[in-house]
């Protein structure tokens, strides 16, 4: 990556979104749904990575359990808010609204990658059926663990076949005592399993800790998978 780089921040529709590029050519976009504030540390990351030349395009802003979650389901624990299943309209939005803004900046990228941390990671893998918009697919520690979501994959054609597919997780995020949660690495490996028998580039990637170590450096990771694909 480039030591010299630019960014454009705007709002749109109530959602923040940043844009920070090193060139003026046509380079590869990823856009990745994260919280405000932490395009900087993932731009950061990624160079340390040495990173092919990319453009990061990221979203924050969004209501995270409600925009990412395929479906409803009840809170994980007491006190806590439900996922109220409206990835679509969110998808929506970004195809409609913030992909058109990001691309008028910008030269014609070769293609977009959708990334993701947790349910953002879900999410970029729930895109893949619902959308032609990206052809590459960034899920560091997704929610795998939520509910019903393995059998939507193998039963729900892809918009348009992906050419890769990055997963990973932490090596502790299995180990806790909610049975729900306790599935996330089983079903992700799953559904790895299920990508490459569909001739989908797929790799699923182990790292050390539980689901909080690292999450810009996981993220970075992934990125640098799908740019060298």
């Amino acid at each position: 990556m480039a030591e010299s780089f630019k960014t454009e921040i705007f709002e749109l529709d109530g959602k923040n979104i940043s844009i920070t590029t090193s060139a003026t050519e046509s380079l590869p976009i990823v856009l990745v749904n994260t919280f405000a504030g932490e395009a900087d540390s993932l731009w950061k990351e990624c160079a340390a990575l040495d990173c092919p030349p990319f453009t990061l395009a990221c979203i924050s802003g969004m209501d995270w359990n409600d925009d990412l979650s395929p479906w409803e389901i009840p809170p994980l624990r007491k006190n806590e808010p439900p996922f109220s299943g409206k990835a679509d309209s969110y998808l929506a939005f970004i195809v409609s609204q913030a992909l058109p803004e990001i691309l008028q900046k910008l030269s014609p990228p070769p293609y977009i990658a959708l990334a993701g941390y947790s349910l953002a990671g879900l999410f970029a893998l729930y895109a893949a059926h619902k959308t032609k918009a990206f052809s590459r697919f960034i899920a560091a520690s997704p929610s795998a663990w939520f509910p019903r979501f393995v059998d939507f994959a193998k039963t729900t054609p892809f918009a348009t076949k992906p050419d890769s597919i990055y997963l990973s997780l932490g090596d502790k995020e299995s180990k806790t005592k909610n049975p729900l949660l306790a599935t996330v690495q089983n079903n992700a490996e799953i559904l790895a399993d299920f990508y490459k028998t569909q001739g989908i580039k797929t790799i699923f990637e182990l790292n050390k800790g539980n689901h909080f170590a690292d999450n810009q450096a996981r993220l970075a990771k992934g990125i640098k998978w799908i740019l060298g694909d």
